[in-house]
């Protein structure tokens, strides 16, 4: 039987450069000799990036707090089962781009519905499953949302002909971005062990270097 493996996520507000930094993480871990899953959520099944379109995209700007959350943890529960513990069970490294703090800080502390159910949530249909790290990758509300803005606007015009885009969130106000940020901060503060926080702000290749130093140094990983 196989050692379980290495469960990774990466959080923070849209515009840190998560997925660059996942991509960049996943690569050398590869060339480390690991077998690596990249995985993002929502999405990461097929039923999860039929749930991420009703989430993400602008078109269902009217969708309830408690729906979203309900959504999200939808899609949680088919990707832990379809992805993530068959990928640790077959002692992969699963690099996954949000996990429940992402659920935690932007509808438990964004739409303010409080971390007691989203906790509760967690344990009833994601069993309890934890990040053996979690990347927070930290940067100030405003340039994040910009960079993110930018993006999504670009991706948008490339997506014009299907209709449809994942602009929803970065359509809320600046107080909300702060908000989530600050669920972030909590979270790390509350989970020290389990969460590093990562200067975003500087260049991507700084970023990578500090992550690489953090990873190596947490999980004792050949990097």
């Amino acid at each position: 039987m196989s050692r379980r493996g290495k469960f990774i996520t990466l959080e923070g507000l849209d515009g840190t450069g998560k997925s660059t930094q996942l991509r960049r993480l996943a690569a050398v871990l590869r060339e480390g000799g690991h077998k690596v899953v990249e995985t993002r959520e929502p999405g990461g099944t097929a039923t999860g990036e039929k749930i991420r379109k009703v989430l993400l995209d602008s078109g269902t700007a009217g969708l309830s707090p408690l729906a979203e959350m309900a959504l999200m943890f939808a899609s949680r529960a088919q990707h832990i089962a379809e992805v993530i513990e068959p990928a640790l069970a077959r002692g992969s490294i699963v690099l996954c781009d949000r996990f429940t703090d992402s659920t935690e800080a932007y509808q438990g502390s964004g739409r303010r519905l409080g971390s007691a159910a989203v906790l509760e949530l967690h344990r009833v249909l994601c069993g309890g499953l934890q990040p053996d790290l979690t990347l927070l990758l930290d940067s100030d509300a405003a340039s994040s949302l910009g960079r993110a803005r930018r993006r999504n606007k670009r991706a948008s015009r490339q997506a014009a002909a299907s209709h449809s885009d994942e602009n929803r969130f970065e359509q809320e106000t600046r107080a909300f971005f702060s908000r989530v940020r600050e669920g972030y901060l909590a979270i790390a503060k509350r989970e020290p062990g389990r969460v590093a926080v990562v200067d975003a702000r500087g260049t991507p290749g700084q970023t990578h270097r500090h992550i690489l130093e953090i990873v190596g140094r947490k999980l004792k990983l050949t990097l």
